[in-house]
């Protein structure tokens, strides 16, 4: 065990964890892309002709000042509203750490993009307006972001320039935060920043004007938050996305099984069981654009070839044979529901799980939850849109699969309505 932690850590990546990827929520106009474009161009991440780019928009805008929320809001719809109603990403990067931004919408209508954004995330930025303190939406992307296993809620009251950057309105919301949300998500780890994302205080710099709060900044907290990894890198996971056959004088025999690694540390030589067949082997080979690696982690796409010719097709999954995945046709899942039209129940669908496409049929909605108070019923069968809810489905075929809590990729699947191919419900397996 100590030997794989010791190879897997000197070639970087997965066990390294040098990139942190960060969403944003919270209700409409309460800054969030004024914060990241703030954090942007602070940070010195924005180029000149970005920023002159900007500087026209805003103009045309008609606004005084530069609008640094146009470095996410990209879409002209959204230009045209004032708020944010697709995903935008945006990378940037420190001499500490590398970034990947999702600024996620904040209007209640585009729940599902907020999901969407935060589904990879380490760290959730929460705002709240320092006039309006904790509401609603506030508590609805808390518990979407504890849903989806963010290990850590950075809360950014923001605006405090709005109330005279008062440190008793700053307590107020920070404890109605603490008394109302916090104590009700499977959150171990949140933090509390004051800041003005339009002024620029306490996201790069250090305020001058809240001398009271002796955290660290936005930026600095960012750069030094552990990210958290809760895969074990026994569980190796290779779902299978193509079979490599190139049938040449040079390449005769070769059989090779090409795909991204979906969790934990192949090696050379280590001995692995192909899904759902059962078969064991070892490995051969791990290659990437033919040349050969000793190891593979996420989220290396690879190629790997086993001493033993074995059956194994797209859909199926190379496994860790000391570790092996849930195998099973009945799913319980959290799903939030994408599609205007409700869920049906005894409805066909189609899921696609990684590489693997099969059809299922729902057969109980075992509670909606209510994410205003969060509450649980057990009574409402009735999914629409931006629901969530604990289903239970039938696939036709065996589920290779590990909880969500443990491996994000092979613990997700959608669902796809049959006939249209829209994409209705994003779930997560318990």
């Amino acid at each position: 065990m100590t030997s794989r932690q010791d190879n897997g850590s000197q070639h970087g990546g997965y066990l390294d964890m040098e990139l942190l990827r960060f969403t944003t929520a919270g209700s409409v106009d309460d800054g969030k892309s004024t914060l990241i474009g703030r954090l942007l161009y602070d940070s010195k991440a924005i180029f000149d002709d970005q920023m002159k780019s900007i500087e026209k928009a805003s103009t045309r805008l008609g606004g005084e000042e530069v609008n640094l929320a146009l470095v996410t809001d990209g879409l002209r719809s959204e230009r045209e509203q004032g708020i944010t109603i697709d995903v935008a990403y945006r990378y940037f990067a420190t001499p500490k750490r590398k970034f990947i931004i999702a600024d996620t919408p904040g209007h209640v209508e585009y729940t599902r993009n907020m999901v969407t954004g935060a589904s990879s995330a380490n760290v959730a930025l929460i705002l709240v307006d320092g006039r309006n303190g904790v509401l609603e939406q506030t508590r609805r992307h808390s518990f979407i972001a504890s849903l989806l296993h963010i290990k850590h809620i950075v809360l950014c009251v923001n605006k405090m320039d709005l109330v005279d950057f008062k440190q008793e309105e700053y307590e107020q919301i920070k404890k109605d935060y603490i008394d109302n949300v916090a104590s009700k998500l499977n959150v171990k780890d949140i933090r509390f920043v004051p800041v003005s994302a339009k002024l620029g205080d306490n996201i790069v710099d250090k305020s001058q004007n809240m001398s009271w709060y002796t955290g660290p900044t936005l930026l600095e907290l960012l750069e030094t938050i552990e990210i958290v990894n809760d895969k074990n890198i026994d569980e190796a996971r290779l779902p299978v996305q193509y079979v490599v056959r190139p049938q040449n004088d040079k390449f005769h025999d070769y059989r090779g099984y090409a795909g991204r690694v979906a969790g934990g540390v192949f090696q050379k030589g280590d001995s692995v069981t192909a899904l759902p067949s059962g078969k064991t082997s070892k490995i051969k080979s791990i290659e990437i654009a033919e040349q050969a690696l000793d190891i593979a982690y996420p989220p290396l796409s690879i190629t790997m070839t086993l001493e033993d010719d074995i059956d194994v097709s797209r859909g199926n999954m190379i496994v860790s044979s000391e570790s092996l995945p849930q195998q099973s046709q009945d799913i319980t899942a959290m799903v939030c529901w994408l599609s205007a039209k409700p869920m049906a129940m005894g409805q066909r669908y189609l899921v696609k799980h990684t590489t693997h496409d099969l059809k299922c049929l729902i057969t109980n909605i075992v509670y909606k939850l209510n994410i205003n108070t969060l509450d649980l019923n057990y009574e409402e069968k009735s999914v629409g849109l931006n629901d969530i809810a604990k289903i239970q489905l039938k696939t036709t075929e065996p589920l290779l699969f590990d909880t969500y809590a443990n491996n994000r990729i092979t613990g997700s699947f959608i669902i796809i309505e049959e006939g249209t191919n829209n994409t209705v419900g994003a779930c997560m397996i318990e």
